[in-house]
């Protein structure tokens, strides 16, 4: 995942210099499906930025679009599932398939399987993830939301002992 991480970073180079440039990169990080928390507090590390503005600034970019995902992704995916257009069709059989596979492990343990499941950081998990399978569960979305943040709290926890303990002695 750091070598993803860097090569993002380099995309964004030229925010570095901005007053807020840094913070801007992890904050876009952390708003990507399949990188979100978890790349943007690695971003942070890679970046020398101060962990308590890194902290912040990757749990708000993370959990900025979950509301929007909870509310809408339904609708958007059955609008694509009907669409003409093959690449909507293959994307919303894609993320229905995700959400399916995932599924068992939400459904068993309900609530506490989404705080789990978002929080645990392994690949395929998080938020957009989890989001993603409470829609398809038809989940209560405020406590669907609840349990995302609940989850990115834990998740941005140990992304920040990995992010700023382990793997910043290994970098050096």
């Amino acid at each position: 995942m750091e070598s993803i991480i860097n090569s993002i970073i380099n995309l964004f180079s030229g925010l570095v210099s901005m007053k807020f440039g840094k913070e801007l990169i992890v904050f876009i990080i952390s708003l990507m499906p399949v990188l979100e928390l978890r790349g943007g507090l690695i971003a942070a590390s890679l970046l020398k930025l101060n962990p308590i503005n890194a902290y912040i600034v990757s749990i708000v970019g993370n959990l900025l679009p979950i509301p929007f995902i909870l509310m809408f992704l339904s609708k958007i995916l059955d609008w694509m599932e009907k669409s003409k257009i093959k690449l909507f069709k293959s994307i919303s059989v894609w993320l229905r398939k995700k959400a399916d596979k995932n599924k068992p492990k939400i459904e068993k343990y309900g609530y506490l399987g989404l705080i789990l499941f978002v929080g645990i950081p392994l690949p395929g998990t998080g938020a957009w993830t989890g989001s993603l399978v409470a829609t398809a569960l038809n989940l209560d979305r405020k406590k669907a939301f609840l349990c995302t943040i609940a989850g990115v709290l834990i998740a941005s926890v140990i992304m920040m002992i990995l992010s700023y303990g382990v793997l910043s002695n290994l970098i050096k």
